[in-house]
C-alpha cells in the first residue's frame, strides 16, 4: 500500500502544485494587463502558460522522482526523459518570452509612427529577430539534450566545437560585416551620432534617419536616402552639426558695389531678422569682408536654434536684403561699366581715318596731283614725284 500511495502523492502533488502556481501567475498577469492597458506585454506573456506549466511539472517530477521509488529498474530512462522534457519546455518558454518582448516593442513603435513603410520595415526586423533567437535557443537546447546521453556527449561536444570552428571561419570570411557590427556598437554606446542629428557626409547635408548595427541612413534635404556602412563614421571624419547642441551660426554673402550703404544695411538686417520667426535672437552682424576692383563682399552673421531654422533665416535675409537694395538703393548692386573706344591721337598731325569714312578733301591740294599742301600723299596712296614746282 505504501508503495502505491507514495508515487501517487509525489506525482499528484507535483501536478497540483504546478497548476496552482500556474494559475496564480496567470491571475497576476491578468491584473497587470488590466492596470496597464497601454502596454501589451502582460497579455503577450500569457501565451507562455503551456510551456511554463511544462517547466514546472517536469522540474517537480524530476526533483521528486527519487523519493517516489517507482519503476526503479527504469530509473535512468525516466529521469533522462524528464530532463529532456524540462530542457525542451525551458527552450519553448524562452522563445515565447522573447517573442512577447519584441512584439511589445513593435506595438509601441507602430502606435507612435504612422508611416506604413517604416512600420513594415520594423515588422520585418522584428520577425527576423524572433527567428534568430528561436534558432539560437533551439541549437543550444539540442546540444544540451545530446549532452544528457553518455554516448552522445562526444557528438554534442563535437557539435559545439564545429559551431565554434564554423564561427571562426565565418568571421574571417565576413570581416567587413563584423567590422560594421562592432562599429554599430561603438556608435550606439559611444554617442558619436544619433538619430535626428544633422550631418554632412561626402559633401551631402542631411539628417540621420535610421541607425542599425550594420548601416546608417541619412535623409537629405531633397528627400533622398543615403545608406552608408556604420564603419564610415568610425574611420573617416564627418560633420555633426547637432553635436553638443543644436544652436548654429550661419553666414549670408553679397557682392555689391563700393557705394553700397553699409550702415543702412546693418539697420535693415536687424529689421529683417526681427520679422523672421526662425531667428533665435542670439546674434547678428554685418561687415565688409573683402574687396575687388569691381565689387566688395559683404557678410552677415545670423543664428538659429537648429540647422533647419538656420537655412530658413539665411534664405530670408538674402532675399529681403536684395529686394530692399533693388527698390531703395539700386546703385549698390554690382554693375558692369562700359565706354566707347577713344580715337587715338594723330601722329605728326595726321591721324588715321575713321572706319567707314573717307578722309575729307583738302582745299589746299594743288594741280590735282593728290598731294596735300605739305607734299604728303593721301591716305592709302604711295609717294609721288611732282613734275615741276607747283604754283601758288
Amino acid at each position: 500500500m505504501e508503495n502505491l500511495l507514495r508515487p501517487l502523492i509525489v506525482a499528484g502533488g507535483s501536478v497540483v502544485l504546478t497548476f496552482v502556481i500556474a494559475w496564480a501567475g496567470d491571475r497576476l498577469l491578468c491584473q497587470a494587463d488590466r492596470r496597464h492597458p497601454e502596454t501589451p506585454l502582460w497579455g503577450l506573456l500569457r501565451r507562455g502558460r503551456v510551456p511554463f506549466q511544462l517547466v514546472l511539472c517536469a522540474a517537480f517530477l524530476r526533483g521528486s522522482y527519487d523519493a517516489a521509488r517507482v519503476l526503479e529498474d527504469h530509473e535512468i530512462g525516466i529521469g533522462r526523459t524528464l530532463t529532456l522534457v524540462l530542457i525542451g519546455a525551458a527552450a519553448w518558454l524562452v522563445i515565447r518570452i522573447a517573442a512577447a518582448v519584441v512584439e511589445t516593442s513593435y506595438s509601441r513603435y507602430a502606435r507612435t509612427h504612422r508611416d506604413p513603410a517604416r512600420v513594415r520595415r520594423v515588422r520585418t526586423q522584428v520577425t527576423l529577430i524572433v527567428r534568430v533567437v528561436s534558432a539560437v535557443v533551439g541549437v543550444v537546447a539540442a546540444a544540451a539534450m545530446l549532452l544528457t546521453f553518455p554516448a552522445m556527449r562526444a557528438a554534442g561536444a563535437s557539435l559545439l566545437a564545429s559551431a565554434g570552428i564554423l564561427g571562426i571561419v565565418a568571421g574571417v570570411a565576413a570581416q567587413s560585416t563584423l567590422g560594421n557590427l562592432f562599429a554599430g556598437l561603438q556608435i550606439a554606446f559611444g554617442d558619436m551620432v544619433r538619430i535626428g542629428d544633422t550631418v554632412v557626409v561626402d559633401g551631402e547635408w542631411g539628417t540621420v534617419e535610421e541607425i542599425t548595427l550594420t548601416f546608417l541612413t541619412v535623409r537629405t534635404w531633397d528627400e533622398r536616402r543615403i545608406t552608408m556602412p556604420v564603419s564610415y563614421f568610425t574611420s573617416k571624419p564627418f560633420e555633426n552639426w547637432s553635436r553638443g547642441g543644436a544652436e548654429m551660426t550661419g553666414t549670408v554673402f553679397w557682392h555689391l558695389d563700393h557705394s553700397a550703404p553699409i550702415d543702412l544695411m546693418r539697420e535693415r538686417l536687424g529689421d529683417i531678422l526681427r520679422q523672421c520667426p526662425a531667428w533665435d535672437g542670439r546674434a547678428c552682424n554685418l561687415s565688409v569682408t573683402d574687396s575687388t576692383p569691381n565689387t566688395m563682399q559683404v557678410r552677415a552673421l545670423v543664428t538659429a536654434k537648429d540647422a533647419d531654422d538656420l537655412w530658413t533665416v539665411r534664405v530670408a535675409v538674402r532675399e529681403a536684403m536684395v529686394r530692399w537694395l533693388a527698390d531703395h538703393h539700386p546703385y549698390a548692386l554690382p554693375r558692369v561699366n562700359t565706354a566707347d573706344a577713344a580715337v587715338p591721337p594723330p601722329r605728326n598731325g595726321h591721324g588715321p581715318a575713321r572706319e567707314g569714312r573717307r578722309p575729307a578733301p583738302d582745299n589746299n591740294r594743288a594741280n590735282g596731283n593728290g598731294s596735300d599742301s605739305n607734299g604728303s600723299a593721301p591716305d592709302g596712296a604711295g609717294p609721288r614725284r611732282a613734275h615741276g614746282t607747283p604754283r601758288h
